[in-house]
């Protein structure tokens, strides 16, 4: 980009030209529809007057005879008129000569000739009321007709432009349809133009190729257009705007006062407005508002957004397995930045890699303007946390343009990463307990004052929770708003020391499981929900009872958020688990030998054929594994997180012809066969090696021992084919496994009865893959 430098004496002269990290001065910028010279001056002078040393005429400042120029010109000409100071219109067809002689409500003189201008009939001025913040139209005299905003109705009813549009809303709340519509009465003089002049405006890329012709040019660009709706649909796992909205509804009442602390801090300001503190990272304990923090500082951050600026941002949440990995971070920034890919790229093992490589190009991306992200709860990133955390350290030191929030809690490894930032600033919640306190203390009464109208509290009740809370919360708001949950959800004491028991029970059993549950997985692992085990709406009542812990998405329960389920371990634990988190565990472990006791059979899809490919299984409806899913994969990660030792009660489990024993001689190949189902067999091969350690340590379960070594070893040596094809459970891996194996012996009815010939397996092979 170069720009004019008008001389004290009055002449022009171009400036070179502004690449990469060049820092562009202000300039204005001139919309015209003919040549003359009297309007390039009438730019210059114009400019000065404004205070503008610089300004900007496409017949000047682009060399049209450099294709390469030619192609960076249109395609950045909507931002050079976006980043203007001033955007001047000169109509050299309207004129001030004359005006009415008549009441003050009657139109100016010039008013006919403006709306029928040349001006709103060329294509190129299309993005001219479009782009620029402050656009002021001039008549051939070099006379002030008014500006934008002064004129939007005006220019409206000329255009069909909406008048939000051109109050600066963004562009994109407009359908693809809408704003091809407004060029549709406009003509450039060469057919291309037509379309090369909305490439701002659709916000896409494609290089000019004249000659193409009209229907060329638009048909490259619809094409363009489709990649990038494909490519932002490919992005979406969730759309960081919706987590937001439903953090702020579920954790309760996002109220400013709760945070207007937040510009004041010394911290906060210096991020804010020094170009080079980069990255603000606030750290604090669990349940302390940082997530609300975010959603306040976002909140903050859009009000003084300028229109150039961006602002992209993205909650973690350890619990929700959509959002808690390091590449689902990348996509949800990219998501609100729109940028462009394609969705195998998004899935498959490289995702890491390429959407790091994509976002490093934005980033350093010379045409991106002023960008805030912002990042909630880094330590909630279960997946890849040190590659997030790594990135962030190194990207927050590529522009000075693009600027990072986020937050953690005060854990060692991502304290450790991040103190290899430059450029940081670190605000702690503890250190600003005042501030907190403050919040804290806003944010309970508030609560009890809403309390108080909708349970019509009395004066004396209303202190006394006030009194309770006030004295309790230790400045933590995550404890304020469980308790004030509870007290919303249950009217009397009486029915919710009933409830409590199943809430402890429901809470308890989703504390301690290895990945969000459904709900008719949930009703086969709580003793208690026995009566109502196909009632889901009765469930649904209940896990609503625990609102300030649990949410339902889908047909699955989560945490609302990892901070709650810190908060159960670290406060509540006595509570939820009067016996012990082991005997939590043995009791699961306990119901999902139950469980899949019952649904477990051989070919419970109904495939028939051994060598039916799992890749083209379908799950049935209604799915007979709907309940038992969970205990197929999980069962032994639960026993092997129980003490037998601290429970002497429940040692036969483990025994010589215990449940276990029982389990494997009875079930092992519907088991195996399941977990081909469930797509689960290399977690079952985990599984079956953590179950072999454990066992090591029973001293009175020999055959159980012997047993559970020959199991891993079949395992071992058919697991390629069973996961391939699940029947082949009965077949391949009972041929050809050895004589002597004991599964093999235990399941031989279960052999293909129409083979006459079978091979015979040595030992010895087998022995070869432990």
């Amino acid at each position: 980009m170069r720009l004019l430098l008008r001389s004290h004496t009055g002449e022009f002269n171009l400036t070179k030209e502004f690449v990469g990290d060049d820092i562009i001065p202000p300039y204005a910028i001139l919309s015209h529809t003919r040549r003359e010279g009297e309007e390039i001056r009438f730019c210059g002078e114009q400019a000065e007057r404004d205070g503008l040393q610089y300004f900007w005429v496409d017949t000047c400042c682009i060399d049209k005879s450099n294709y390469g120029e030619l192609r960076e010109a249109l395609n950045s000409m909507f931002r050079w008129y976006r980043d203007a100071g001033k955007c001047y219109v000169y109509l050299s067809d309207v004129s001030t000569a004359k005006r009415k002689a008549s009441d003050e409500d009657s139109e100016f003189a010039w008013e006919p000739a403006f709306r029928v201008s040349r001006w709103f009939t060329r294509g190129w001025t299309l993005q001219e009321p479009l782009a620029p913040g402050s656009v002021e139209f001039f008549s051939q005299e070099g006379k002030e007709l008014g500006d934008k905003r002064l004129l939007t109705q005006r220019i409206c009813k000329i255009t069909g432009i909406p008048e939000s549009a051109l109050r600066g809303a963004p562009l994109s709340q407009f359908s693809i349809n809408k704003r091809l519509s407004w060029i549709e009465n406009r003509q450039t003089t060469l057919e291309e133009d037509k379309a090369y002049s909305l490439l701002g405006i659709l916000d896409v890329y494609i290089p000019p190729l004249y000659g193409e012709g009209k229907v060329g040019a638009f048909k490259r660009l619809m094409d363009e257009i489709d990649k990038r709706e494909k490519c932002i649909q490919d992005l979406h796992l969730t759309d960081p705007r919706d987590d937001k909205k439903r953090i702020e509804e579920t954790k309760g009442d996002l109220l400013e006062d709760s945070y207007h602390w937040i510009p004041e801090n010394s911290d906060f300001q210096r991020w804010r407005d020094d170009p080079q503190s980069r990255l603000l990272w606030i750290k604090g304990d669990s349940g302390k508002g940082k997530t609300m923090l975010l959603c306040g500082i976002i909140n903050e951050l859009n009000k003084l957004m300028i229109k150039t600026d961006h602002l992209s941002y993205f909650f973690c949440q350890a619990t929700d397995t959509r959002i808690n990995n390091a590449t689902a971070v990348l996509r949800g920034l990219l998501y609100l930045l729109h940028d462009h890919a394609g969705k195998a790229l998004f899935e498959d093992t490289n995702a890491w890699v390429v959407l790091s490589e994509i976002f490093t190009d934005i980033l350093q991306d010379p045409s991106l303007n002023n960008t805030s992200l912002v990042i909630d709860a880094l330590d909630e990133c279960v997946t890849d946390s040190s590659n997030l955390s790594d990135f962030i350290v190194q990207k927050s030191c590529v522009s000075s343009r693009v600027k990072w929030i986020v937050s953690s809690r005060n854990w060692p490894d991502t304290e450790e990463r991040l103190e290899r930032a430059g450029h940081k600033v670190r605000l702690c919640i503890e250190l600003n307990a005042e501030s907190v306190s403050t919040a804290v203390t806003i944010f309970i009464r508030h609560k009890v004052l809403r309390l108080a109208e909708e349970k019509k509290y009395d004066e004396k009740t209303r202190n006394a929770v006030l009194g309770y809370l006030s004295t309790n919360a230790n400045d933590t708001f995550l404890w304020v708003a469980l308790v004030c949950q509870n007290l919303e959800n249950i009217p009397h004491r009486k029915i919710f020391a009933k409830l409590n028991a199943s809430l402890q029970a429901d809470t308890g059993s989703i504390a301690i499981v290895y990945r969000p549950i459904t709900l008719k997985e949930l009703t086969s692992l709580v003793e208690m929900l026995k009566d109502i085990p196909d009632d889901l709406e009765s469930l649904r009542k209940i896990i609503g009872l625990c609102g300030s812990f649990l949410t339902i998405r889908g047909d699955s329960v989560y945490f609302v958020h990892q901070s709650a389920k810190d908060f159960l371990f670290a406060s509540a634990l006595n509570e939820i688990f009067p016996s012990g988190t082991e005997k939590a565990h043995y009791e699961i472990f306990s119901r999902s030998l139950q469980v899949m006791s019952k649904p477990l059979r051989r070919d419970i899809y109904g495939l028939r054929a051994f060598g039916y490919p799992a890749e083209q299984v379908k799950q049935p409806d209604p799915d007979p594994l709907a309940a038992s899913r969970y205990s197929c994969i999980y069962w032994i990660d639960h026993l092997c997180d129980w003490n037998p030792s601290s429970s002497a009660k429940y040692k036969v489990d483990l025994q010589d012809r215990g449940a276990v024993d029982s389990f494997l001689r009875q079930q092992y190949l519907y088991w195996l066969e399941t977990l081909s189902l469930c797509k689960s067999m290399s977690q079952g091969v985990v599984s079956m090696a953590k179950l072999e350690v454990f066992m090591q340590r029973r001293t009175d379960a020999s055959a159980l021992n012997e047993l559970v070594r020959d199991a891993r070893r079949f395992f071992m040596f058919h697991k390629w084919a069973i996961e391939n094809s699940p029947l082949q459970a009965y077949a391949s891996a009972l041929l050809f496994s050895p004589t002597q194996s004991l599964i093999k012996g235990l399941f031989k009815r279960k052999e293909p009865n129409w083979i006459t010939i079978k091979p015979a397996i040595a030992s010895a092979r087998a022995e070869k893959v432990r």
